[in-house]
């Protein structure tokens, strides 16, 4: 036997001997994040991300729901923030449109299961969640449910409890690190107890939502913070009146979605990028797949990278034909909840049974 045969098994021997001695550096690299090169180095508070509004109500013909495909859809085709509402329903966090008697979209914790094991498969993205505290429940609580999905060892806890939008991570570190779940709260964080649960509006400030009309302005809605430095999300999904009530607007989400023209997404992100001269950080929509892409092409537009889809994105589900159903039904959505379905028609009598409930909108965050 040669001694370079020899020589070799010996020195790859000696030099993972001197690594786990010494440290000496192994740690993955990302080469791509969250789809693109150029994004690696890029800190997550200067990167536009597309969020599913109310991600976990889904379901088709029904005013209480906001996306037609379940999340490992909406995350396959490249959403990366999704937003839910989280209520206390006997004891378990259940996630519910403004109630959970007018639309239950299952609990968290298959919820948070369903994340953990698409972000298994796609090692090299960052995903965020954005949870609106409904009933102000305690942290300790959803800790509990993100261990249970085994979703807490995934979740990036910053340094302090906020950060300025050019105070954190970029996305390269946050996947080699193996924190790359960015999950905010919109009330009752606290750094101190559970760290990786941040406080949205310390660190985030919104636009309005519930718009009725296609002028989606700029203009700082809710935040706790400094907004010249916080990072900030615009809420980009049109509402229609029913019965007096805002709801979901799927016969418009094709121009709401759009590139360009007069209330679209892309011209939001335009306006308030000129305004604020930074671009949006989330971009909450409904419907996202309507306008073929056009919610993803915005948001590469706005990261300065190439919109280049690996497979097409899922196909708006269609509505049609349900209008004059003469009545409302529960049944079970793609996420393993119970939706409530009624047509516009009859909205007036879900109202009277719900009652005070309806009183925070349908669309309430």
């Amino acid at each position: 036997m040669k001694f370079s045969q020899l020589a070799t098994p010996v020195v790859l021997s000696l030099l993972s001997s001197l690594s786990g001695t010494y440290g000496i550096a192994t740690t993955r690299r990302a080469t791509v994040c969250n789809g693109h090169a150029e994004l690696c180095d890029r800190s997550f508070g200067n990167v536009t991300f597309v969020g599913a509004h109310d991600s976990y109500a889904v379901g088709t013909n029904s005013v209480f729901v906001n996306q037609d495909y379940n999340i490992t859809q909406q995350l396959n085709d490249g959403v990366r923030m999704l937003q839910s509402q989280a209520h206390n329903k006997s004891g378990v966090i259940e996630l519910c449109h403004t109630s959970c008697t007018l639309q239950d979209g299952g609990s968290l914790q298959d919820y948070l299961a369903e994340v953990k094991t698409w972000m298994d498969a796609n090692p090299n993205d960052v995903v965020s969640l954005l949870i609106v505290n409904s009933d102000n429940i305690v942290p300790s609580e959803y800790d509990t449910v993100f261990k249970a999905a085994g979703l807490d060892t995934l979740a990036y806890a910053p340094t302090s409890a906020s950060l300025p939008a050019s105070g954190w991570p970029t996305l390269g570190s946050l996947i080699d690190s193996g924190k790359r779940l960015v999950a905010f709260l919109t009330t009752e964080a606290d750094f101190n107890t559970v760290p990786y649960l941040i406080d949205e509006f310390t660190n985030i400030w919104e636009t309005a939502f519930d718009v009725t009309d296609t002028t989606f302005d700029c203009n700082v809605n809710r935040t706790n913070g400094d907004t010249s430095t916080q990072m900030y999300l615009i809420n980009h999904f049109l509402d229609k009146l029913v019965a007096g009530f805002p709801a979901p607007d799927p016969e418009d989400a094709d121009t709401t979605n759009g590139v360009s023209g007069v209330g679209s997404l892309g011209q939001q992100v335009q306006t308030c990028a000129s305004q604020y001269s930074r671009n949006p950080n989330f971009m909450l929509v409904d419907f996202y797949e309507y306008g073929n892409g056009s919610v993803f092409q915005v948001a590469a537009d706005a990261n300065g990278v190439t919109y280049t889809p690996t497979t097409p994105i899922a196909s708006p589900k269609s509505s049609s034909g349900s209008s004059s159903s003469s009545s409302g039904s529960v049944t079970s959505t793609p996420n393993g909840g119970l939706e409530l379905r009624i047509v516009p028609a009859h909205i007036a009598a879900s109202l009277a049974v719900a009652g005070g409930m309806m009183l925070g909108a349908l669309s309430l965050f």
